[in-house]
């Protein structure tokens, strides 16, 4: 497990626990003026596109110990509709990351990015899965209705990927119950063998077949 987390998750007693899970982490960190100070005399090594990255390592206080950050440093953009919630020094914006990870700063930046994929998972779950609504008043309860919600979303999603064609593989739910999920259908029996009857309806109908198929002749 690894954790992906903005500055308000910035905290010692986390940091703490998420370790004596044996957990991964990489969080924003919270730009005290002591961490400030440090920015500056650090030695950066130049990427492309004028980032620049370098590390260290620096004990917050209440901390148990000092951690890895890493800091990336980029030149102020020109635009300034630009809107960057970073910290700004000079003629340079810094993000600074604390991690127990064993990335390169680089790759650790692309790494938290990659974050904003998982914000619009939770909108979809959202929106398709009514991930907002609180069933009942029980804890136990509504904590069986998450871990439902998400089952059904890891279900449609295995089934996008190893069952569908490839124009359906990104299709939204609301997508997938209109043009395949809501077909009309009629099962019956031939010699004592069930019989799905699909209507020939082009795209729904070789949609179907080609999920069958794949269901049919599962991969080794």
């Amino acid at each position: 497990m690894i954790l992906r987390a903005d500055k308000g998750f910035f905290d010692h007693k986390l940091n703490d626990w998420v370790e004596q899970q044996g957990a991964g982490y990489v969080i924003v960190a919270r730009l005290t003026p002591a961490m400030q100070r440090r920015l500056s005399g650090l030695r950066y090594r130049p990427f492309g596109w004028g980032v620049e990255t370098a590390t260290f390592r620096y004990q917050p206080h209440g901390w148990t110990h000092p951690p890895r950050f890493v800091v990336i440093q980029r030149p102020q953009p020109e635009d300034p509709s630009d809107q960057l919630r970073l910290f700004q020094l000079g003629r340079y914006h810094y993000q600074v990351l604390v991690t127990n990870l064993p990335l390169q700063p680089l790759n650790l930046w692309r790494f938290y990015n990659d974050r904003a994929a998982v914000e619009l998972i939770i909108k979809q779950l959202k929106g398709d899965y009514v991930l907002g609504h609180i069933a009942t008043r029980h804890y136990l309860a509504n904590e069986t209705y998450f871990h439902l919600l998400l089952l059904a979303y890891n279900l449609m999603n295995w089934f996008q990927r190893l069952c569908l064609p490839p124009e359906f593989q990104t299709a939204t739910l609301q997508t997938l119950r209109q043009k395949i999920l809501l077909m009309p259908a009629q099962l019956s029996r031939t010699q004592n063998r069930p019989s799905l009857a699909l209507p020939a309806s082009g795209q729904q109908e070789f949609a179907w077949k080609f999920a069958l198929g794949k269901i049919n002749k599962p991969k080794p």
